[in-house]
C-alpha cells in the first residue's frame, strides 16, 4: 500500500521514513514549507537518535517525499495516518485545531478520490475525537460514508523521544481502535506485511477505547515517576538511605516492574505534561475527579524547585554565584526542550541572581532560541565547569556520565555537584566532590 503521513513532527517524520526504509512509497505532508524543504533534502528539522541516516537514506531511494499539500498526499496514497501536534490550552485542555484541519483537507481530497482509503489517526486526542469530530468532518467534505467509502482507525503511539526509530520498529504492542471491521482489518494487513513474522501483540477495540488506553498510558507512567521523586525526598531526609536501591528493590516485584522508577529532575517533554493536564481537563469537564493525576502534576512541578533548594544547602545565597547546568533536552537523545525541568530551574535560578553557564550536545541551538543571551553557552561539558560554583546535572546524557571526580575539582571553583539524575555512583564521587542526589540521605 501506499502511504502518506500528515504532520512532520517526531511521530509523523520517524513513521514516514520507518515506512520508507521498509519499501513503501511515502508521502509525508506538512504546512511548513521550511520542513518540508529540510525533509527532502534529507536534513532532519529536528535532532532524534538514529533519524538523519534513516532519512537520508529514504530520501535517496526515492521512496520519501514531502509536500505541502496534504490533499495530493493523499489522492497519491492508500493509507493516511494523521500525525499533527494537538498541544495544550492555557487551562490544560487539548487543542484540536490541527485535527480538525488535516480532516478537512483529507476529506476534500477523498471528495476526488475513487477506491477505498484508511484513514488512521496516531495524534494524541481525547475519547470521542476520532468518531465526532474526524469522522463527521471527512464525511461531510468528501460526501462520502465512512465504513464503505473510506476507513477510520485511530492507533495511538507509544514512542518514546531519542529512542523513537527502536520503538516504531519493535513496538512491544499495537493497540487498533476501529470504526469498523473492515477498517480494522486495513491496517491489520499493513502491519502483518511490515512486520512480517515479527508481528507484535495486536489489541482490537473500539475508537475510544483506543483513545482512552494512551492517556491512561502516559498518566500511569507520569505517576511512577512522580511516586518515585515523593519517595526520593523522603530518602534524603534518612540517614543512609538511597533511592536508587529502594526503586531496585521494588523494581524486582514483577507486580511493579522497574521502568519509570528513576528518581530525578521531574518528567518533561512533549507527551506526559500535555497528557495528564487533558485527561484532568477532560475529566473535570465530565464532574469526574481526578486527585491522582493532579497530584502527579503538582510533585512534578515541586520538584524543580527542589533541585535549586538543594543547590543553595549547598551554596547557601545563590546571588552572584556561577552555576553549571549540564543538560537542556527534557531527556538524552533528543534536542526536544518542552516542558524540560532544566528551563524552569534556570529559571529559578535567574531569579536567585545566579549566573548560569549551560551545555547540552543537541539543545543549545534550541534554548538560544527560548533564553537568548540571559545565560551563557558552554561548548563542552569541561568548559562548562569553568569556575562554577557549583554544578547541575539536570540531563543523563552518556558523555556526563565519563566526568570523573577529578574534572569537577579541576575546572571547578569548588566541587559541588548536584546529580539531579543520579547518573555517579556516591560512593566514589562524595570522597572527592562535595555531593549531593536526588533521593539520597545523609
Amino acid at each position: 500500500m501506499r502511504v502518506s503521513v500528515v504532520g512532520a513532527g517526531y511521530v509523523g517524520l520517524v513513521s514516514a521514513v520507518c515506512f520508507a526504509d521498509r519499501g513503501y512509497q511515502v508521502t509525508l505532508s506538512d504546512q511548513d514549507s521550511e520542513k518540508v524543504s529540510l525533509v527532502n533534502q534529507g536534513v532532519p528539522p529536528f535532532y532524534e537518535a538514529g533519524l538523519e541516516d534513516i532519512l537520508k537514506r529514504s530520501v535517496r531511494s526515492v521512496k520519501l517525499q514531502a509536500t505541502v499539500q496534504t490533499r495530493d498526499a493523499v489522492l497519491d496514497s492508500d493509507i493516511t495516518f494523521v500525525a499533527v501536534g494537538t498541544p495544550s490550552r492555557a487551562d490544560g485542555s487539548i487543542n484540536l485545531a490541527h485535527v480538525k484541519d488535516s480532516s478537512v483537507e483529507i476529506g476534500k481530497a477523498l471528495r476526488k478520490k475513487s477506491g477505498y482509503h484508511l484513514v488512521a489517526i496516531r495524534s494524541t486526542v481525547v475519547p470521542g475525537t476520532t468518531d465526532n469530530l474526524v469522522r463527521s468532518t471527512i464525511e461531510k467534505r468528501s460526501q462520502k460514508k465512512a465504513g464503505r467509502d473510506f476507513g477510520v482507525v485511530m492507533q495511538p503511539e507509544f514512542l518514546r523521544q531519542g529512542s523513537a526509530i527502536h520503538d516504531t520498529v519493535n513496538p512491544d504492542r499495537i493497540v487498533i481502535g476501529q470504526y469498523d471491521q473492515k477498517s480494522g482489518e486495513t491496517l491489520m494487513n499493513v502491519y502483518r506485511d511490515f512486520f512480517g513474522e515479527k508481528l507484535p501483540p495486536i489489541l482490537r477495540v473500539n475508537l475510544a477505547t483506543a483513545e482512552m488506553i494512551k492517556y491512561a498510558s502516559n498518566a500511569f507512567l507520569a505517576t511512577k515517576v512522580s511516586f518515585i521523586n515523593e519517595i526520593a525526598g523522603i530518602c534524603e531526609n534518612v540517614r543512609g538511605v538511597d533511592v536508587v536501591k529502594v526503586a531496585e528493590g521494588m523494581g524486582l516485584d514483577e507486580r511493579i516492574g522497574k521502568r519509570f522508577l528513576h528518581a530525578g529532575a521531574g518528567f518533561g517533554g512533549s507527551c506526559f505534561p500535555k497528557d495528564v493536564k487533558a485527561i484532568v481537563a477532560f475529566a473535570k469537564g465530565r464532574r469526574c475527579k481526578v486527585r491522582i493525576q493532579e497530584a502527579v502534576l503538582k510533585v512534578n512541578r515541586d520538584q524543580v524547585t527542589h533541585v535549586v533548594e538543594l543547590t543553595k544547602k549547598k551554596l547557601g545565597n545563590l546571588r552572584g554565584r556561577n552555576v553549571a547546568v549540564l543538560g537542556l533536552s527534557f531527556k538524552p537523545g533528543t534536542d526536544d526542550l518542552r516542558e524540560a525541568p532544566s528551563l524552569r530551574i534556570i529559571e529559578n535560578l535567574l531569579r536567585e541572581r545566579s549566573h548560569v553557564v549551560a551545555y547540552d550536545p543537541a539543545a543549545i541551538p534550541n534554548a538560544k532560541r527560548i533564553m537568548g543571551k540571559r545565560i551563557a553557552y558552554a561548548h563542552s561539558a569541561q568548559s562548562c565547569l569553568q569556575k562554577a560554583d557549583a554544578a547541575l546535572v539536570v540531563t543523563e546524557w552518556d558523555e556526563f556520565g565519563k566526568l570523573a571526580p577529578a574534572d569537577f575539582k579541576k575546572w571547578m571553583r569548588q566541587p559541588i555537584l548536584i546529580d539531579a539524575r543520579r547518573i555517579y555512583d556516591p560512593e566514589s564521587y562524595r570522597v572527592e566532590t562535595r555531593y549531593t542526589a536526588i533521593g539520597l540521605g545523609p
